[in-house]
């Protein structure tokens, strides 16, 4: 009986493993948009891979059984004893079910392998996401002329009341409606596939900049020489870096990045991030020019974007033609993940900046979920932003919390909290006591004017860029280049993370950026004298969304500068001609 109690082992091993199995692959989709993980889809054909094992296992240990039934039951010629049957008919039952679990793994392992057997098509996508902006669009304009009622009504208590009740639930409507919308999101595969085309997606470009970065003959490669030290910010001047990598790439030249005396490190970028090339970093060539130079040109000077003449038509927001149709199938703000492109290429941390953020993040206790904060105050108020208070921003930072719940019951309501002004977290803290606030006011005190251009500031600002990007939705102000920054770095962290902020200002941006236009879906006739006539396919120059349902432009065709509402638009994503790596592509097998 040892060797029945041996295979009765094996047996219950092999169940064990194809339950764990089976959970992996059976799991519902998370409703909750993960980070993206590249590694998905190799964990996925593993698995499959494991079930064919399994199968065979199976298939053996039946045999084995069978054959160990008959030899019990000529054992001396007796029957089988009611011990023995009783052993065999619970392994039987246990193969039975271990047989039901494959089968049903297989079909689900067909139904999610991966890219390669199901792609949704561009207009599903593109339909998808004018649902969800349709649904919020929506609400932002009921909500707002609800609450214009009230404030008209306000000496009539009862009918305030009746309002204030139907603002409540109306938004619950809504949060279970996007609730349901982020889980068709995930169905029938569409997850797994937006999971492995965004790394596919990202595993490309990086390959196309590191051989951009990387000539073969640095002494006889065409170059663009950028100068770090733009007269700006350090959010400001990350962008003029990006600026300069995306000509780069558009006239297939390696950017060299002069950074030595930069104002925030007298060492350069490279003591503080990784070189953008380790092969390929002297400016030297046989001919030399300010831009735009011509294509026998060896190097080349780039001025900043504000003074740029002859403008090329790649320039942000534009994205190019080759991956456009891959890129809008599987993002909703294209343009930002171009951008966080360069980033990531770009922000690599020397290791004891690595060691500094790991620090940071063990000192902090910082986790998820978390909602990212960042309050701008200081010398930009009043110029270039509006002041803004610490409850408008925990009003959207509450409703993202409220709508969670109904995916994470019971959760701790973190928020990671940076701002420019240090006593911002001291008024959050005494204002929201049911908020665990996370944040350093060190950092805050380092980025006043005074010591803007410190060790200390730029460790600062490096910190909170950082942990702002990792958090699972971010509240800001659009108007700021490190709120901006943030955002561009969260899309190379999450398949499409288009929807996961709140701006108190502008819609996304890119500082010289070409225009940026919609397209009205149907035609509209106005209601008010502030209201755009729109024809079906007209083009409008978006200048602002004023989340209330309507947006602010101007008509192209007609020239009208005025107010038009949102959900009758759909987005005109700018398609460049950038130049081709096909060699690079071909060389790496894609």
């Amino acid at each position: 009986m040892r060797w029945l109690g041996g295979w009765a082992w094996r047996v219950g091993g092999a169940v064990g493993v194809m339950w764990l199995v089976g959970v992996a692959l059976f799991a519902p989709p998370s409703p909750s948009p993960s980070a993206s993980d590249p590694r998905l889809a190799q964990r996925l054909q593993r698995a499959v891979q494991e079930l064919d094992i399994l199968k065979k296992q199976n298939d053996d240990i039946r045999q084995v059984l069978q054959d160990f039934t008959k030899q019990v039951s000529s054992l001396n010629g007796e029957a089988p004893s009611h011990g023995n049957t009783a052993m065999v008919a619970e392994l039987q039952k246990k193969l039975e079910h271990a047989q039901r679990m494959l089968q049903q793994a297989d079909a689900t392992a067909d139904h999610k392998t991966g890219p390669s057997d199901f792609t949704p098509s561009l207009e599903f996508e593109k339909t998808r996401r004018l649902v969800e902006r349709g649904v919020q669009e929506s609400w932002w304009y009921v909500a707002d002329q609800l609450q214009q009622l009230r404030k008209k009504l306000d000496a009539f208590s009862d009918h305030t009341a009746h309002i204030d009740r139907v603002l409540e639930e109306g938004v619950d409507h809504v949060r279970v409606l996007q609730y349901d919308l982020l889980r068709l999101s995930q169905l029938d595969g569409l997850g797994t596939w937006r999971e492995q085309e965004a790394a596919d997606l990202s595993a490309l470009m990086q390959r196309r900049l590191h051989a951009l970065q990387h000539p073969k003959d640095c002494a006889k490669a065409r170059k663009l020489v950028c100068n770090l030290n733009k007269g700006c910010g350090y959010g400001c001047q990350i962008h003029h870096v990006v600026y300069c990598f995306i000509v780069a790439y558009g006239t297939k030249r390696t950017l060299i990045l002069k950074s030595r005396g930069w104002r925030y490190n007298k060492a350069g970028w490279e003591d503080v991030f990784q070189p953008l090339s380790e092969t390929c970093t002297d400016l030297s060539g046989y001919t030399h020019s300010h831009w735009p130079g011509s294509n026998e040109t060896q190097v080349v000077d780039l001025p900043i974007i504000d003074t740029l003449s002859q403008r090329p038509p790649y320039l942000p927001l534009a994205i190019p033609r080759d991956i456009s149709d891959r890129l809008t199938r599987l993002h909703g703000d294209p343009a930002a993940w171009w951008v966080g492109q360069f980033l990531k290429y770009m922000l690599k941390p020397q290791p004891k900046t690595q060691e500094m953020l790991d620090s940071m993040s063990d000192s902090l206790g910082f986790q998820k979920p978390i909602v990212g904060v960042h309050v701008r105050r200081t010398d930009k108020v009043g110029t270039e932003a509006a002041y803004h208070s610490i409850d408008e921003y925990m009003k959207h930072v509450g409703e993202y919390y409220k709508a969670l719940s109904l995916r994470q019951p019971d959760i701790v309501k973190r928020v990671y909290l940076a701002s420019d002004d240090p006593t911002v977290i001291t008024e959050a803290q005494k204002k929201f006591p049911d908020y665990t606030f996370i944040g350093d006011s060190n950092i805050a005190r380092t980025a006043a004017v005074a010591t803007r251009y410190t060790d200390a500031s730029l460790k600062g600002i490096i910190a909170d860029i950082h942990f702002l990007s990792l958090t699972d939705y971010l509240v800001c102000t659009f108007s700021s280049q490190v709120c901006r920054i943030a955002y561009e770095i969260m899309q190379t962290l999450h398949p499409d993370a288009s929807s996961y902020y709140r701006s108190l200002d502008d819609i996304y941006y890119y500082g010289g950026q070409n225009a940026h236009n919609q397209k009205a879906r149907f035609p509209h006739t106005p209601r008010k004298s502030d209201e755009m006539i729109l024809k079906a396919n007209d083009v409008v120059g978006i200048a602002g969304n004023h989340w209330n349902g309507y947006s602010k432009g101007v008509n192209r065709r007609t020239r009208q500068n005025a107010l038009y509402p949102s959900y009758k638009m759909e987005e005109i994503v700018d398609i460049a001609d950038f130049p081709s790596y096909a060699e690079v592509d071909k060389r790496s097998g894609t």
